[in-house]
Protein backbone atom coordinates (compact mmCIF):
# COMPACT_ATOMS: atom_id res chain seq x y z
CA UNK A 1 0.00 0.00 0.00
CA UNK A 2 1.14 3.87 -0.96
CA UNK A 3 2.50 5.26 1.90
CA UNK A 4 2.24 9.26 2.52
CA UNK A 5 4.91 10.90 2.86
CA UNK A 6 5.28 13.78 5.46
CA UNK A 7 4.71 16.95 4.14
CA UNK A 8 7.86 18.43 5.53
CA UNK A 9 10.18 16.20 3.40
CA UNK A 10 8.32 17.52 0.09
CA UNK A 11 8.76 20.54 -1.93
CA UNK A 12 4.93 21.15 -2.23
CA UNK A 13 2.34 20.38 -0.09
CA UNK A 14 -1.35 20.73 0.35
CA UNK A 15 -2.18 24.41 2.92
CA UNK A 16 -5.23 22.67 4.69
CA UNK A 17 -7.11 25.96 3.69
CA UNK A 18 -10.13 24.36 3.75
CA UNK A 19 -10.65 24.49 7.13
CA UNK A 20 -11.39 28.29 6.21
CA UNK A 21 -13.89 27.90 3.87
CA UNK A 22 -14.30 31.49 3.18
CA UNK A 23 -11.04 32.69 2.31
CA UNK A 24 -9.50 29.06 0.92
CA UNK A 25 -10.18 30.83 -2.54
CA UNK A 26 -7.58 33.26 -1.62
CA UNK A 27 -4.94 30.36 -0.67
CA UNK A 28 -5.73 28.79 -3.94
CA UNK A 29 -4.39 31.60 -6.14
CA UNK A 30 -1.28 31.85 -4.40
CA UNK A 31 -0.23 28.72 -3.41
CA UNK A 32 2.07 25.64 -5.29
CA UNK A 33 -0.27 22.89 -4.49
CA UNK A 34 -3.18 23.91 -6.90
CA UNK A 35 -1.12 24.55 -9.68
CA UNK A 36 0.09 21.11 -9.38
CA UNK A 37 -3.71 20.06 -8.82
CA UNK A 38 -4.72 22.29 -12.16
CA UNK A 39 -1.69 20.66 -14.00
CA UNK A 40 -2.55 17.22 -13.00
CA UNK A 41 -6.24 17.00 -13.88
CA UNK A 42 -5.74 18.77 -17.50
CA UNK A 43 -3.61 15.77 -17.94
CA UNK A 44 -6.00 13.44 -16.62
CA UNK A 45 -8.30 14.91 -18.93
CA UNK A 46 -6.98 14.75 -22.16
CA UNK A 47 -5.45 11.38 -21.46
CA UNK A 48 -9.06 9.78 -20.26
CA UNK A 49 -10.80 11.85 -23.82
CA UNK A 50 -7.32 10.03 -25.94
CA UNK A 51 -7.78 6.95 -24.49
CA UNK A 52 -11.37 6.34 -25.08
CA UNK A 53 -11.11 8.18 -28.43
CA UNK A 54 -8.47 5.05 -29.31
CA UNK A 55 -11.14 2.55 -28.59
CA UNK A 56 -14.24 4.13 -30.55
CA UNK A 57 -15.64 4.69 -27.35
CA UNK A 58 -17.96 8.20 -27.49
CA UNK A 59 -18.58 11.01 -25.66
CA UNK A 60 -21.32 12.30 -24.12
CA UNK A 61 -23.21 15.36 -22.30
CA UNK A 62 -25.53 14.25 -20.28
CA UNK A 63 -27.54 16.39 -17.85
CA UNK A 64 -26.87 17.30 -14.15
CA UNK A 65 -30.47 16.67 -12.99
CA UNK A 66 -32.47 13.08 -12.88
CA UNK A 67 -35.60 11.63 -11.31
CA UNK A 68 -34.02 8.54 -11.44
CA UNK A 69 -30.96 8.52 -8.77
CA UNK A 70 -28.62 5.72 -9.16
CA UNK A 71 -28.56 5.33 -5.28
CA UNK A 72 -32.24 4.97 -4.10
CA UNK A 73 -33.53 4.83 -0.70
CA UNK A 74 -33.43 1.01 -0.04
CA UNK A 75 -31.18 -1.73 0.31
CA UNK A 76 -27.63 -1.47 -1.19
CA UNK A 77 -27.77 2.07 -1.41
CA UNK A 78 -24.69 3.45 -0.25
CA UNK A 79 -24.96 7.52 -0.06
CA UNK A 80 -27.98 9.88 -0.09
CA UNK A 81 -29.28 11.50 -3.02
CA UNK A 82 -29.19 15.35 -3.39
CA UNK A 83 -32.99 16.72 -3.92
CA UNK A 84 -33.45 19.97 -5.20
CA UNK A 85 -36.79 22.11 -6.69
CA UNK A 86 -36.30 23.38 -10.13
CA UNK A 87 -39.06 26.12 -10.48
CA UNK A 88 -41.12 24.28 -8.10
CA UNK A 89 -40.59 20.89 -9.58
CA UNK A 90 -38.89 18.36 -6.98
CA UNK A 91 -35.79 16.46 -8.73
CA UNK A 92 -32.03 15.73 -7.80
CA UNK A 93 -29.10 16.52 -9.06
CA UNK A 94 -26.91 13.64 -10.22
CA UNK A 95 -25.28 11.23 -7.91
CA UNK A 96 -24.18 9.29 -11.48
CA UNK A 97 -25.44 9.22 -14.77
CA UNK A 98 -24.47 5.87 -15.40
CA UNK A 99 -28.31 4.89 -16.23
CA UNK A 100 -27.81 7.55 -18.97
CA UNK A 101 -24.45 5.61 -20.06
CA UNK A 102 -26.75 2.70 -20.01
CA UNK A 103 -28.95 4.09 -22.41
CA UNK A 104 -26.26 5.85 -24.65
CA UNK A 105 -24.79 1.91 -25.22
CA UNK A 106 -28.09 2.02 -27.45
CA UNK A 107 -26.71 4.70 -29.08
CA UNK A 108 -23.23 3.88 -29.22
CA UNK A 109 -21.95 0.67 -29.86
CA UNK A 110 -18.94 0.82 -28.94
CA UNK A 111 -19.84 2.38 -25.64
CA UNK A 112 -19.72 6.02 -24.02
CA UNK A 113 -18.25 7.80 -21.49
CA UNK A 114 -17.95 11.28 -19.30
CA UNK A 115 -16.22 13.43 -17.12
CA UNK A 116 -18.66 15.18 -14.95
CA UNK A 117 -19.83 16.34 -11.06
CA UNK A 118 -21.54 14.19 -9.22
CA UNK A 119 -23.37 15.26 -5.98
CA UNK A 120 -23.66 13.33 -2.54
CA UNK A 121 -26.01 14.51 0.20
CA UNK A 122 -23.15 13.06 3.12
CA UNK A 123 -20.52 15.77 4.92
CA UNK A 124 -17.48 16.37 3.75
CA UNK A 125 -14.93 14.59 5.55
CA UNK A 126 -11.07 13.42 4.55
CA UNK A 127 -12.71 10.18 2.01
CA UNK A 128 -15.47 12.07 0.83
CA UNK A 129 -16.47 15.11 -1.10
CA UNK A 130 -20.19 16.47 -1.13
CA UNK A 131 -19.81 17.15 -5.10
CA UNK A 132 -16.38 15.61 -6.65
CA UNK A 133 -16.00 14.70 -10.39
CA UNK A 134 -16.95 11.01 -11.70
CA UNK A 135 -15.01 9.80 -15.18
CA UNK A 136 -17.78 7.00 -15.82
CA UNK A 137 -17.98 4.64 -18.96
CA UNK A 138 -20.57 2.11 -19.59
CA UNK A 139 -19.47 -0.91 -22.45
CA UNK A 140 -21.33 -3.50 -24.36
CA UNK A 141 -19.78 -6.74 -22.21
CA UNK A 142 -19.27 -8.24 -18.73
CA UNK A 143 -17.81 -7.43 -15.42
CA UNK A 144 -14.54 -9.65 -16.74
CA UNK A 145 -14.74 -6.97 -20.08
CA UNK A 146 -15.21 -3.81 -17.99
CA UNK A 147 -12.41 -5.04 -15.14
CA UNK A 148 -9.99 -5.18 -17.89
CA UNK A 149 -10.67 -2.06 -19.52
CA UNK A 150 -9.90 -0.06 -16.10
CA UNK A 151 -7.02 -1.53 -15.75
CA UNK A 152 -5.74 -0.90 -18.97
CA UNK A 153 -7.32 3.04 -18.35
CA UNK A 154 -5.25 3.38 -14.92
CA UNK A 155 -2.18 2.33 -16.94
CA UNK A 156 -2.94 4.82 -19.66
CA UNK A 157 -3.34 7.50 -16.64
CA UNK A 158 -0.06 6.28 -14.94
CA UNK A 159 1.79 6.85 -18.27
CA UNK A 160 0.31 10.33 -19.05
CA UNK A 161 1.55 11.60 -15.76
CA UNK A 162 5.01 10.40 -16.35
CA UNK A 163 5.25 11.81 -19.69
CA UNK A 164 3.51 15.39 -18.94
CA UNK A 165 3.94 16.43 -15.57
CA UNK A 166 6.64 13.76 -13.67
CA UNK A 167 8.75 16.86 -12.29
CA UNK A 168 5.27 17.87 -11.03
CA UNK A 169 4.49 14.65 -9.00
CA UNK A 170 7.50 14.23 -7.70
CA UNK A 171 7.54 17.77 -5.76
CA UNK A 172 4.10 17.52 -4.29
CA UNK A 173 4.27 13.46 -3.66
CA UNK A 174 7.55 12.55 -2.95
CA UNK A 175 8.54 10.56 -5.91
CA UNK A 176 7.03 9.19 -9.29
CA UNK A 177 7.95 5.43 -8.34
CA UNK A 178 4.24 4.20 -7.60
CA UNK A 179 3.13 5.93 -11.27
CA UNK A 180 5.87 3.52 -12.68
CA UNK A 181 4.87 0.70 -11.19
CA UNK A 182 1.12 1.02 -12.43
CA UNK A 183 2.52 2.08 -16.15
CA UNK A 184 4.94 -1.20 -16.33
CA UNK A 185 3.87 -3.61 -13.94
CA UNK A 186 0.84 -6.28 -13.62
CA UNK A 187 -0.23 -5.02 -10.00
CA UNK A 188 -3.50 -5.79 -10.17
CA UNK A 189 -5.16 -8.79 -7.66
CA UNK A 190 -8.69 -9.98 -6.91
CA UNK A 191 -10.32 -11.67 -4.54
CA UNK A 192 -14.27 -12.05 -4.09
CA UNK A 193 -15.83 -10.20 -1.25
CA UNK A 194 -16.49 -13.96 0.50
CA UNK A 195 -12.82 -14.89 0.44
CA UNK A 196 -12.15 -10.90 1.67
CA UNK A 197 -14.26 -11.90 4.69
CA UNK A 198 -12.67 -15.03 5.50
CA UNK A 199 -9.17 -13.59 4.92
CA UNK A 200 -9.91 -10.60 7.70
CA UNK A 201 -11.80 -13.81 9.61
CA UNK A 202 -15.05 -11.75 9.83
CA UNK A 203 -13.55 -9.20 12.17
CA UNK A 204 -16.54 -6.29 13.38
CA UNK A 205 -13.17 -3.79 12.77
CA UNK A 206 -12.79 -4.96 9.12
CA UNK A 207 -16.50 -6.48 8.50
CA UNK A 208 -19.86 -4.63 9.38
CA UNK A 209 -23.46 -5.73 8.68
CA UNK A 210 -25.43 -3.13 7.24
CA UNK A 211 -28.99 -5.12 6.98
CA UNK A 212 -29.21 -8.77 7.13
CA UNK A 213 -27.43 -10.68 4.29
CA UNK A 214 -25.85 -7.04 3.38
CA UNK A 215 -22.07 -6.92 4.36
CA UNK A 216 -19.70 -4.20 4.24
CA UNK A 217 -16.12 -3.87 3.91
CA UNK A 218 -15.38 -0.90 6.04
CA UNK A 219 -12.63 1.63 5.84
CA UNK A 220 -10.57 -0.27 8.18
CA UNK A 221 -11.09 -3.13 6.21
CA UNK A 222 -10.41 -1.82 2.50
CA UNK A 223 -6.99 -1.06 4.34
CA UNK A 224 -6.48 -4.45 5.73
CA UNK A 225 -7.11 -5.84 2.48
CA UNK A 226 -4.43 -3.36 0.64
CA UNK A 227 -1.84 -4.24 3.53
CA UNK A 228 -1.82 -7.61 2.49
CA UNK A 229 -2.66 -7.97 -1.05
CA UNK A 230 -1.13 -4.95 -1.94
CA UNK A 231 -2.34 -2.19 -3.67
CA UNK A 232 -4.72 -2.45 -6.77
CA UNK A 233 -6.87 -5.25 -5.88
CA UNK A 234 -10.33 -5.72 -6.90
CA UNK A 235 -12.96 -7.39 -4.28
CA UNK A 236 -15.67 -8.60 -6.78
CA UNK A 237 -19.37 -10.46 -5.83
CA UNK A 238 -21.14 -8.47 -3.17
CA UNK A 239 -23.77 -9.65 -0.97
CA UNK A 240 -26.03 -8.34 -3.54
CA UNK A 241 -28.26 -6.76 -1.17
CA UNK A 242 -25.28 -4.17 0.08
CA UNK A 243 -25.00 -3.26 -3.88
CA UNK A 244 -27.90 -1.13 -5.57
CA UNK A 245 -30.39 -2.89 -7.70
CA UNK A 246 -28.82 -2.52 -10.99
CA UNK A 247 -26.06 -5.06 -10.46
CA UNK A 248 -26.53 -8.17 -11.97
CA UNK A 249 -26.88 -11.09 -10.03
CA UNK A 250 -23.93 -14.07 -10.25
CA UNK A 251 -25.71 -17.06 -12.05
CA UNK A 252 -23.57 -19.59 -9.82
CA UNK A 253 -24.24 -17.74 -6.81
CA UNK A 254 -27.57 -16.07 -6.52
CA UNK A 255 -26.58 -14.13 -3.20
CA UNK A 256 -23.71 -12.36 -4.48
CA UNK A 257 -23.66 -9.29 -7.28
CA UNK A 258 -21.60 -9.03 -10.78
CA UNK A 259 -19.71 -5.97 -9.34
CA UNK A 260 -15.94 -5.13 -8.50
CA UNK A 261 -14.73 -2.36 -5.96
CA UNK A 262 -10.82 -1.87 -6.87
CA UNK A 263 -8.90 -0.36 -3.94
CA UNK A 264 -5.72 1.85 -3.89
CA UNK A 265 -4.52 4.58 -2.54
CA UNK A 266 -7.64 5.61 0.32
CA UNK A 267 -9.61 2.37 -0.45
CA UNK A 268 -12.05 2.28 -3.12
CA UNK A 269 -11.40 4.76 -5.94
CA UNK A 270 -13.54 2.80 -8.69
CA UNK A 271 -16.73 0.86 -8.76
CA UNK A 272 -17.59 -1.25 -11.57
CA UNK A 273 -20.98 -3.97 -12.39
CA UNK A 274 -22.22 -5.47 -14.86
CA UNK A 275 -25.95 -4.43 -15.33
CA UNK A 276 -29.09 -7.00 -15.58
CA UNK A 277 -29.93 -6.93 -19.52
CA UNK A 278 -33.92 -7.82 -19.40
CA UNK A 279 -36.82 -6.07 -17.61
CA UNK A 280 -37.71 -9.07 -15.74
CA UNK A 281 -34.50 -8.91 -14.02
CA UNK A 282 -34.37 -5.51 -13.13
CA UNK A 283 -37.98 -6.16 -11.80
CA UNK A 284 -37.06 -9.09 -9.60
CA UNK A 285 -33.88 -6.92 -8.43
CA UNK A 286 -36.43 -4.07 -7.79
CA UNK A 287 -38.56 -6.10 -5.70
CA UNK A 288 -35.85 -7.73 -3.41
CA UNK A 289 -34.00 -4.25 -2.65
CA UNK A 290 -37.23 -2.80 -2.12
CA UNK A 291 -37.36 0.18 -4.46
CA UNK A 292 -40.46 1.51 -5.86
CA UNK A 293 -40.94 -0.11 -9.46
CA UNK A 294 -42.86 3.25 -11.09
CA UNK A 295 -39.16 5.27 -10.45
CA UNK A 296 -37.92 2.83 -12.66
CA UNK A 297 -40.27 2.81 -15.09
CA UNK A 298 -38.59 4.49 -18.62
CA UNK A 299 -35.33 2.07 -16.91
CA UNK A 300 -37.65 -0.80 -18.04
CA UNK A 301 -38.95 0.12 -20.98
CA UNK A 302 -35.57 1.15 -22.23
CA UNK A 303 -35.00 -2.73 -21.46
CA UNK A 304 -38.02 -4.22 -23.25
CA UNK A 305 -37.50 -1.69 -26.28
CA UNK A 306 -33.61 -3.00 -26.49
CA UNK A 307 -32.40 -5.98 -23.90
CA UNK A 308 -28.39 -5.53 -24.07
CA UNK A 309 -25.90 -6.84 -21.62
CA UNK A 310 -23.48 -3.78 -20.71
CA UNK A 311 -21.02 -2.94 -17.89
CA UNK A 312 -19.53 -0.08 -16.25
CA UNK A 313 -17.77 1.95 -13.96
CA UNK A 314 -17.08 5.02 -12.14
CA UNK A 315 -14.03 6.23 -10.91
CA UNK A 316 -13.66 9.24 -8.39
CA UNK A 317 -10.88 11.87 -10.21
CA UNK A 318 -10.39 13.38 -6.57
CA UNK A 319 -9.88 10.16 -5.32
CA UNK A 320 -7.42 9.04 -8.30
CA UNK A 321 -5.45 12.61 -8.17
CA UNK A 322 -5.13 11.98 -4.26
CA UNK A 323 -3.38 8.57 -4.56
CA UNK A 324 -1.11 10.03 -8.13
CA UNK A 325 0.00 12.86 -5.19
CA UNK A 326 0.57 10.55 -2.39
CA UNK A 327 -1.83 12.01 0.10
CA UNK A 328 -4.54 11.23 2.16
CA UNK A 329 -7.07 14.13 2.49
CA UNK A 330 -9.43 14.32 -0.22
CA UNK A 331 -10.50 18.17 0.85
CA UNK A 332 -6.99 19.35 -0.27
CA UNK A 333 -8.19 18.92 -4.01
CA UNK A 334 -10.83 21.01 -4.73
CA UNK A 335 -9.86 24.68 -6.08
CA UNK A 336 -13.31 25.66 -5.12
CA UNK A 337 -15.21 24.56 -1.79
CA UNK A 338 -18.75 23.57 -2.22
CA UNK A 339 -19.94 22.03 1.41
CA UNK A 340 -23.75 21.08 1.53
CA UNK A 341 -25.74 23.39 4.01
CA UNK A 342 -23.73 25.89 3.74
CA UNK A 343 -23.03 29.10 1.28
CA UNK A 344 -19.37 29.20 -0.02
CA UNK A 345 -18.22 31.80 -2.69
CA UNK A 346 -16.66 32.09 -5.20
Amino acid sequence: MTETIASSQLAVSPPHSWRIPDTHFEEVLKHPWYRAVVELTDVFHFATVDFWRQRGVRAMYLPITTGSVSSPMGLGSDSSPVKVSVEGVPTYLADSMQFLLEYGCRLAEGGCYYVMPSFRGEAMDERHLCQFFHSEAEIVGDLDDVKTVVQDYLRHLARALLEHCPDTVRDAAGGTGHLTALAEDDVFTSLTFRDAVKLLGDDPRYVTEVAPGSRCLTHAGEREIMARLGEFTWVTHHDLLSVPFYQATAQDDPGAARNGDLLFGIGETVGCGERHATADAVREALRLHQVEESEYAWYLRMRELRPLRTSGFGLGVERFLLWALRHDDIRDLPLLLRINGQQVNP
